[in-house]
């Protein structure tokens, strides 16, 4: 199976920066990005979107409730119910799986987020062995993004 170049991955990285960069007062910062051995999604909140097209497989954000919450703040919201955090973690996967649909342009098909509250546990990895993963932090708290996709054949 053909592989992800590192340009094609740093779309994603720069998806992930532009979010916060333009969304918010304050820019995320990237940790880390590497190579993992699971998909699993370490925080209680996670927006899936599953590709198509010219690719296949699934990119997920997960992050934690304090995230989340800050965010809402920074944009003005004050409900922090249940369904305003999921709409939350759908609305940031789904930007960020625009941003990069922007750049691969319509061979990249992206569904509608899914939205998971809880250990996320039935996420496996979709095409990859071995998932991208974009660590970052953003005010003190920390996030994902799972690129698990890859060309399709």
């Amino acid at each position: 199976m053909p592989e992800l170049r590192e340009t094609e991955l740093r779309v994603f990285v720069d998806a992930v920066l532009h979010y916060f960069g333009h969304g918010t007062r304050e820019p995320a910062v990237i940790r880390s990005a590497y190579l993992s051995d699971t998909v699993q999604p370490r925080f209680p909140y996670t927006g899936l979107i599953t590709c198509g097209g010219q690719f296949r497989g699934c990119v997920h954000f997960s992050a934690p409730r304090e995230l989340l919450r800050a965010l809402l703040v920074d944009l003005g919201e004050h409900d922090m119910s249940e369904a305003n955090l999921l709409d939350a973690v759908g609305e940031i996967a789904n930007t960020i799986a625009g941003n990069v649909r922007r750049h691969f342009g319509g061979g990249l098909e992206i569904s509608v987020p899914v939205r998971l509250a809880g250990q996320a546990e039935g996420i496996k990895a979709a095409v990859r062995a071995r998932p991208f993963v974009i660590a970052l932090g953003w005010r003190g708290h920390e996030a994902m993004v799972v690129v698990d996709i890859a060309p399709a054949e």
